[in-house]
């Protein structure tokens, strides 16, 4: 027993079952064996090391488990009161118990009587895993002990002592050999850590090991990090996409790196990206300089608008030039002025185009708008670029309920996508209520046309920050897959993590990629038009724009 003395005996209320030492403090067993450890002692000791004695255990995390013996995530991480002086348990690699020639696999459990213990010997049923999630075991004889009650949590060993997988049911009637296990790349998938400890084919241990390594100094470090771009920056084009709804955390995604991805390499890339980013000191919030392009009717014609460009420089307006014009010159007026305002920013300021628009023309394609004749470029491609309601944008109430908002998300790492779908059924009320009390960012499916009552809510109360496609979903009542649905799923993964006051950046990077693709007009993000409001960023505006009508 020297060399597996990691084997534990568990009980916990009237319970008993088995577990194994993964460190030296930590052991695996089965959630089932620990269900009353809300109100029962959980004790574990070492039938190796019996002079340890009885140590106390807390459950530090739990599979998931409900109660049904079909239920997926029976398995349980305990925690000791102290480490104890024993080598843990040693994993084999996924699917050795399944590999011709089929191998005897042992099992140490605690049937009743026996609280020393004892062995069953059996072997792995090759196949598919039964609902994802089990290996069906079967006795190698017709004598010899059953997988009793008393064996679940036991480890299922190979002939050199290595761990395939953990014993989580047994039969429930007599001398009936047969029985199921957890194996290793299944209990991974309810306890991420554990894929530190497990051999993964095609990934080198070593690689393994500092994945991992720089994982825990991230979460040591309180690194703040997008697992979902982080993964998309470091996988090449032939690597699964993320699963849907994206990672939960960085260590889920270190996990399906190491298991769903086989190509070699990318346990090294996904690594060496993370400790690029443990490397880089955090970015410093933009303080952007804007220049500022403000339209409005002109009242000389439903034809005329008046635009007025200016920049700002040391919290100062300096005007740039203002025109009445017919709606047809407008882009050529703007692309002009633009550039001459870029002469009167700081040479160091971070440049924020915004459009000050009248409520009709918040889905103008302004970020589409070449930078000048001689250069292609889209404006929202070569600036961060966004868009405000001309009327929100002069309002005193909104002005001063935006600065609150914005205070309270200066110390905030990112905001959740609020969704509202195409053909969503609540009341334009209700979401009133909800934007005004606690959403930061909203995302519409549909163009401002299409649900003219909800997106009109959206500029009504402070919220901060509002995005939507120009062109997609038409609203309720299409037949076809929704465009607007897809266009919110990945909007969600996109901003997840990122602070509000760096969207106009991350918005331009999501336009380039887009122009960049293979079908740019296939890009969900070809058309993301971003209202994005922040009144610290502009002094007081003028009472009204300059009009030419005498």
């Amino acid at each position: 027993m020297s060399g597996t003395a990691w084997h534990a005996r568990i009980a916990c209320g009237k319970e008993v079952g088995a577990g194994f030492l993964v460190s030296a403090r930590r052991l695996l067993t089965c959630a089932h064996v620990v269900r009353w450890s809300e109100s029962a002692a959980v004790t574990v000791s070492f039938p190796g090391r019996r002079e340890l004695g009885e140590l106390s255990a807390t459950v530090a995390v739990h599979g998931g488990w409900r109660g049904g013996a079909a239920d997926p995530g029976d398995l349980a991480v305990l925690e000791l009161d102290r480490d104890v002086p024993l080598s843990p348990a040693v994993f084999a690699r996924p699917g050795a118990e399944r590999t011709a020639p089929l191998p005897e696999l042992v099992a140490y459990g605690f049937p009743k009587g026996y609280d020393e213990g004892m062995l069953a010997s059996y072997r792995a049923l090759p196949g598919p895993l039964i609902s994802d999630e089990w290996v069906q075991l079967e006795a190698l004889t017709g004598h010899g002990q059953p997988l009793a009650a008393g064996f679940s949590g036991a480890a299922a060993t190979l002939a050199d002592g290595t761990v395939a997988g953990m014993v989580s049911a047994v039969a429930g009637a007599k001398d009936v050999r047969v029985g199921r296990m957890l194996p290793v790349e299944v209990m991974a998938r309810y306890w991420p850590e554990l894929g530190e400890l497990v051999p993964t084919p095609g990934h080198r241990a070593d690689a393994r090991r500092r994945l991992y390594a720089l994982v825990r100094r991230a979460e040591e470090t309180g690194l703040r990090c997008d697992p979902d771009r982080l993964y998309v920056s470091a996988m090449d084009a032939f690597a699964p996409p993320p699963p849907e709804g994206g990672f939960a955390s960085l260590r889920d995604a270190a996990a399906y790196v190491q298991w769903e991805v086989p190509e070699p390499g990318a346990v090294a890339r996904f690594a060496d990206r993370l400790e690029a980013l443990l490397h880089t000191p955090p970015p410093r919030p933009a303080t952007w300089s804007p220049i500022v392009v403000e339209i409005d009717h002109s009242g000389a014609g439903a034809d005329q608008v008046t635009v007025e460009v200016s920049a700002y420089r040391d919290g100062q307006r300096r005007p740039v030039g203002t025109r009445r014009l017919a709606r047809s010159a407008v882009r050529s007026f703007v692309q002009e002025r633009i550039d001459e305002a870029f002469t009167q920013l700081d040479p160091g300021a971070e440049e924020l185009l915004t459009f000050v628009l009248p409520r009709a023309w918040l889905n103008e394609p302004v970020a589409h708008w070449a930078c000048s004749e001689d250069d292609p470029t889209p404006l929202g491609c070569a600036y961060p670029l966004v868009v405000t309601d001309r009327t929100r944008h002069r309002s005193g109430r909104l002005r001063h309920q935006l600065r609150k908002k914005w205070r309270k998300l200066g110390v905030s790492p990112g905001a959740t996508l609020h969704r509202v779908d195409c053909g969503t059924r609540e009341r334009p009320a209700g979401l009133r209520k909800r934007l005004r009390d606690d959403v930061e960012l909203a995302g519409f499916a549909t163009p401002p046309a299409a649900a003219r009552e909800h997106f009109e809510v959206g500029l009504h109360v402070p919220v901060p920050v509002l995005l939507w496609p120009r062109d997609g979903c038409p609203g309720a009542g299409h037949e076809a897959p929704c465009s607007g649905t897809a266009f919110l799923d990945e909007l969600a993964v996109s901003v997840a993590g990122v602070p509000p006051s760096e969207l106009p950046r991350l918005v331009r990077e999501l336009r380039e990629t887009a122009d960049a693709a293979d079908d740019p007009d296939g890009h969900w993000a070809r058309d993301v038009q971003l209202l994005w409001d922040d009144p610290r960023c502009f002094a007081d505006p003028a009472a009204l724009l300059h009009s030419p009508v005498g």
